[in-house]
């Protein structure tokens, strides 16, 4: 009989879990599609090389939408079976909340193990791929990831920046280069105009600058001008690729535990919180499903559209959390390790204490001003119909 329910109550899970992924994941998609559109529709960019960088991405978003989108399914499906009276049926068979648990902890050890995967070994593969994928489109459309008005960074070693700039022509009016590919010699560049040039078959890219001035400060030699009338700056983009240094978000968990030697004390706090954040993350999973039982068996008669709204409180606070954490673990507060298991930790809690409450049928701490504020909502809402 308990396989028979266990298979139930798992069955309830898998339908609101992938809906809740593919909206979750439009969502944060979302922030990208206008940027990404752009570069079909006004820089020439192909459709295929666009769809190329949406896969990229979708790693670095899934390690997100998957606890969130069980936060969502578990609310889902145990306010249905809650509010189908089906929670009642089963306490009066003798099976309590805790024999409804294994089920859906046995779909959180899937989706940990899911998670635990994407940021080994995906989120690394996906992000560096993404940046390689920039580059070789930057090759071929150069202007590609030149915006006006903001500080350009996507060329390893150069900050570049553009008053003004014409897709079509590739020219570019009130341009400011700081070079900092040889850290022994690094310069800044003021041109009034310049136009990009980009060579696919040399991998580099050339900025044909005019009516501009070069500004050296070395050590030995002190401060050095060059005024000039043309001045061509070529970036290779090969020798760059293989010289620039990965971001935290590009690195294996063996990269971000073994810093490279010559980083700064900033880095490599910035390299522990990634990784422990990555091991982390996984593990909200749990927390999530112990969270979502207890709110979804109390939210049983205020529908979807209302598990929706918690599971989006609940994300809200648990984010809000993750963010305050990890800056104090940014300014040396607390450790990084800590920083990271703080809001698994604090949500955990929380959660076994609703979990218990549910269990023994106490209604939970603040549940009745929610379902009051619910109600009010749909009597408005029906009141703005009537209207």
């Amino acid at each position: 009989m308990k396989k028979t329910l266990y298979l139930y109550i798992f069955r309830e899970i898998p339908p609101p879990f992938l809906i809740g992924m593919a909206t979750f994941t439009f969502m944060l998609l979302m922030g990208r599609f206008l940027k990404l559109a752009e570069m079909v529709v006004e820089k020439g960019v192909p459709l295929s090389d666009v769809l190329r960088m949406v896969a990229y991405l979708l790693p670095s978003f899934w390690l997100y939408t998957i606890p969130m989108a069980l936060l969502l399914a578990t609310l889902l499906a145990f306010g249905r079976l809650s509010g189908d009276s089906e929670v009642t049926a089963m306490k009066s068979c003798g099976i309590s909340l805790y024999g409804m648990l294994p089920p859906p902890i046995v779909f959180a050890l899937i989706c940990c193990v899911l998670c635990s995967w994407i940021t080994i070994y995906a989120v690394p593969w996906g992000n560096l791929a993404f940046k390689k994928l920039i580059i070789e489109v930057a090759q071929n459309k150069a202007g590609v990831v030149l915006k006006e008005r903001v500080f350009n960074d996507a060329f390893p070693g150069l900050v570049i920046y553009t008053e003004k700039f014409d897709p079509k022509r590739q020219t570019m009016e009130g341009v400011i280069i700081n070079d900092e590919r040889n850290p022994k010699d690094p310069s800044t560049i003021f041109a009034k105009g310049g136009a990009l040039v980009a060579d696919p078959g040399e991998r580099s890219i050339e900025f044909h600058l005019k009516d501009g001035s070069i500004h050296r400060s070395s050590g030995k030699e002190g401060y050095r001008l060059v005024e000039f009338q043309g001045y061509d700056l070529r970036v290779s983009l090969a020798q760059e690729d293989k010289q620039a240094e990965k971001s935290e978000s590009e690195m294996t968990l063996d990269e971000l535990r073994h810093p490279p030697k010559g980083r700064s004390a900033k880095d490599v706090m910035s390299m522990r919180l990634e990784y422990y954040s990555r091991l982390a993350l996984p593990f909200s999973c749990f927390v999530f499903t112990l969270l979502a039982m207890p709110l979804g068996i109390q939210n049983r008669r205020s529908g979807k559209a209302a598990g929706f709204s918690v599971s989006i409180g609940v994300l809200l606070l648990y984010y809000i959390a993750l963010s305050g954490f990890k800056t104090m673990g940014e300014r040396g507060v607390i450790s990084p390790a800590l920083a990271c298991w703080a809001p698994n930790i604090v949500f955990l809690v929380l959660g076994a204490y609703l979990f218990r409450k549910a269990a023994v049928e106490e209604e939970l701490p603040l549940a009745a001003p929610i379902g009051q504020a619910l109600r009010a909502v749909k009597r408005m809402m029906a009141r703005g119909g009537r209207g």
